[in-house]
């Protein structure tokens, strides 16, 4: 599993159309009024990388299996979602699961499908939805700071060192801020993660156009950009509607008309790159007669953490790994090759995976 992406967004921004296009599944429904996203959906998706490809060639793999992106749909919220408005706060718990959270935010007129805030405004978009999950996350905050005031009174440490990062965070929310920006010292960090916080996640901005402004963008996407620019968060533009028709094409079908539009690849693969680039992820590979697989694994993960992903008793058992690099690995023509020429590596416990390697893991349990 690459990382799962929460889709937000208000009503009618083409929440469920990207996601319908990007899994290429029509589960949830894109209907022209809010609340059609009853139950969040999730799909998975392969994370397109030529790599796999040809690792897979060389090594003569009967399968290839990609590595995967889960997306969750989420129902659209309104002003007052975080005091129970429209559907409220059953679909804001939907949120706290997911690794990052992805703003969908309408860049298209229409006057055929409604807006709920009656204008088109991006900014505005962007700022109801964060200042909803803001409310929320303050709500939720308030109760826990209070219940760990008793417990460090009491002598209770966990308790003092998790409201110093509580307290802290709660004044970030009180002065207009998403939990994100509440400065960490690195032992903090993994105190403020299981807080779950709804505004303590990235965010990856995602601007929807018309089939028209998905090749150059438009005054809309650039203010998205400006305000993503500005807190150091990601953006990407997209046309959800394009995606819809991509996803029932065949793969030369797509090229053709991607190509036609101006367009050099699909806006899944944008938003996978910018997923990646925001929660620091890299992929390694496996390779095999049997099959050529890849898998992700954050930045700076030494080797049992990624042999852990593929499977507990392998970062259990860890003694080594027998490691080759990329390019070796193509330069050498596969693993046969890279061991004569000494490029296959002995690598052990303190050794970081880097982007790209082509892995196997020695273990013993």
């Amino acid at each position: 599993m690459g990382f799962q992406c929460g889709i937000v967004g208000l009503p009618n921004v083409g929440k469920s159309t990207l996601f319908n296009a990007l899994t290429a599944t029509q589960t949830a429904q894109a209907a022209n009024y809010p609340f059609c996203t009853i139950e969040p959906n999730v799909g998975r998706v392969a994370v397109p990388d030529s790599r796999l490809d040809t690792i897979a060639r060389i090594g003569k793999s009967a399968q290839i299996i990609p590595t995967q992106l889960e997306f969750v749909d989420i129902a659209g919220l309104v002003r007052g979602a975080s005091k129970g408005e429209g559907l409220g706060n059953q679909f804001l718990g939907h949120i706290r699961e997911v690794d990052a959270v992805l703003y969908v935010l309408r860049c298209f007129e229409s006057t055929d499908i409604t807006h709920v805030e009656g204008s088109v405004d991006p900014v505005r978009d962007a700022e109801t939805v964060e200042t909803e999950l803001m409310l929320a996350d303050m709500e939720g905050l308030e109760r826990r700071v209070a219940a760990a005031v008793k417990k460090a009174r009491g002598g209770d440490v966990e308790a003092k060192t998790q409201l110093a990062v509580m307290e802290r965070t709660l004044k970030v929310l009180q002065d207009g801020k998403p939990a994100r920006a509440v400065k960490l010292e690195e032992e903090e960090k993994p105190i403020f993660k299981q807080l779950q916080l709804l505004t303590g996640k990235p965010v990856l901005y995602v601007a929807n156009v018309a089939e028209e402004d998905a090749a150059t963008g438009n005054e809309y996407t650039r203010r998205v950009e400006a305000r993503a620019a500005s807190e150091g968060a990601v953006s990407v533009t997209i046309s959800a509607a394009i995606e819809a028709e991509i996803a029932l094409l065949e793969p030369t079908e797509q090229k053709e008309f991607l190509t036609s539009l101006g367009l050099e690849e699909p806006g899944l693969n944008k938003v996978i790159r910018a997923g990646y680039r925001l929660l620091d992820l890299i992929t390694f590979f496996t390779v095999g007669p049997k099959e050529a697989r890849a898998w992700t694994v954050r930045r700076n993960a030494k080797a049992p953490e990624a042999a852990g992903v593929i499977h507990s008793d392998f970062e259990r058992g860890f003694i080594r790994a027998e490691t080759i690099d990329y390019e070796s690995f193509v330069a050498c023509d596969g693993e046969q090759g890279a061991r004569d020429a000494g490029k296959l590596r002995q690598e052990g416990k303190d050794y970081v995976v880097q982007d790209g390697d082509i892995m196997h893991f020695r273990f013993n349990v």
